[in-house]
């Protein structure tokens, strides 16, 4: 679940250097910070993995890509995510190497990995604010249904296949690479 913390609104500027004095982690929602809850250990089994499984492809055809985990994304005036797992190309962080772990422009492709509290935030928010930002590729790992929803962007919208078990995943930015949702799903059963 994602708690607002308080009435104040918080600039981006303020949120870039917001310090509690604690280990929380909180998302700028519409200048409001909306705060985070540790993900599960399947959470972070698959997304080791989805990482592991991209940096690999990264540098087999060394690409001029970094994979991130767990860095931020901004989204808008007031806005920036925490999604599990984004590929950006290295020249679009290289001006920003000693600031926050922030995007400030859109990546190539994001992935969010579902969990209980984040189902209306990763299949609807996000969702349009990825879009907004022109995201060509947007996956939505989601255990609990035991599926992956791959999204592609056409015109300004997400165009999303569903797919379960076995079957592959056909990335436009990965297109060598060779996942089957089975196999993705199963990594976060250690």
């Amino acid at each position: 679940m994602s708690l607002q913390t308080t009435e104040k609104l918080y600039s981006f500027e303020d949120y870039c250097t917001y310090d509690d004095g604690t280990d929380n982690r909180y998302e700028l929602v519409d200048g409001k910070l909306e705060l985070m809850n540790p993900p599960t250990f399947r959470h972070l089994l698959i997304a080791d993995f989805i990482q592991d499984m991209f940096k690999a492809e990264i540098k087999r055809l060394e690409l001029p890509w970094l994979c991130f985990k767990e860095a931020g994304i901004r989204t808008g005036w007031r806005k920036s995510r925490l999604p599990d797992i984004y590929v950006i190309p290295i020249e679009q962080i290289r001006e920003y190497l000693d600031q926050s772990a922030i995007a400030q422009t859109s990546p190539l492709l994001v992935v969010e990995i579902v969990s209980p509290d984040s189902i209306k935030r990763d299949y609807r928010y996000k969702r349009s604010e990825y879009a907004a930002l022109e995201i060509p590729e947007y996956w939505i790992i989601d255990p609990l249904e035991n599926k992956i929803s791959i999204l592609y962007l056409d015109e300004g919208l997400y165009e999303e296949t569903n797919l379960t078990n076995d079957q592959k995943i056909q990335s436009k930015i990965f297109t060598e690479l060779s996942l089957t949702v089975q196999k993705v799903l199963e990594a976060g059963n250690y």
